[in-house]
């Protein structure tokens, strides 16, 4: 496997969806460098393997600094990254109406502005290398907005614009960009929703019908452990019963 021996530094890696990750590619021999904001959670993620196997560093990614010395971390530690993962994110559901301002900049700032310090923390490392692969984690509210998702379908489909932009942009330094796009998934986004009637209703349908995090995880290792010739773009992968 291609996955052996790379370097991924993963963010929101604490739970769900990045968590699983971290895991299924260290143990398809990766050097994983985690960060996230409970750094309990990546101590237990990063006690299950060899030391070498996964590291880790406190990151909020709305702070650029963080997220910069997370890549400089595996940077120091490995002398190298072939993959970032963006994968932090938030999902606070509303009606545009309900004016949760606070909750729309909170998406933006993490969502949006998260993605671009992590391209900003590993683009120049990836092109004196001549090479590399960013991911991120997209939606399907990437593709279709249903009432209540504006401002968090709005971010998603920012993604879709800066990830196409920046994989034009980096053809000639072979750098590979791929979107996953995943619809329900069981994780814990659904506790960023503020409203307690639509948390109950996204937590019982993620919980009943929703993908497991180690289906988008193996779908992330997929993406990775291709030939380097290869670019798979975007990943859109929905439960089977999930019909927008």
């Amino acid at each position: 496997m291609t996955i052996k021996d790379k370097v991924v530094v993963i963010t929101g890696a604490s739970s769900g969806i990045g968590k699983a990750t971290a895991e299924v590619l260290a143990k398809a021999g990766a050097h994983v460098v985690i960060g996230a904001r409970r750094t309990d959670r990546l101590a237990e993620i990063a006690n299950e393997f060899d030391d070498d196997q996964v590291s880790y560093q406190a990151t909020d990614v709305t702070n650029r600094a963080d997220v910069k010395a997370l890549v400089d971390l595996a940077v120091s530690k490995f002398g190298k990254v072939d993959v970032l993962y963006n994968n932090a994110g938030l999902m606070p559901v509303s009606p545009l109406a309900d004016l949760k301002v606070d909750e729309w900049e909170q998406m933006i700032d993490v969502n949006i502005k998260g993605v671009l310090y992590g391209i900003a923390a590993v683009l120049p490392v990836m092109i004196k290398q001549k090479h590399g692969h960013i991911i991120t984690t997209d939606s399907v509210a990437g593709h279709v907005v249903h009432p209540g998702t504006a401002v968090y379908a709005g971010t998603k489909y920012a993604i879709q614009a800066i990830m196409d932009g920046l994989r034009q942009e980096q053809v000639d330094n072979h750098i590979r960009t791929t979107m996953i796009s995943p619809g329900a998934v069981t994780t814990e986004l659904y506790r960023t929703i503020s409203d307690d009637t639509t948390r109950e209703q996204i937590k019982k349908r993620e919980e009943t019908t929703g993908l497991a995090a180690e289906d988008v995880a193996h779908a992330v290792a997929y993406a990775i452990d291709q030939p380097e010739k290869v670019a798979i773009n975007e990943i859109l992968l929905r439960p089977v019963s999930q019909q927008t």
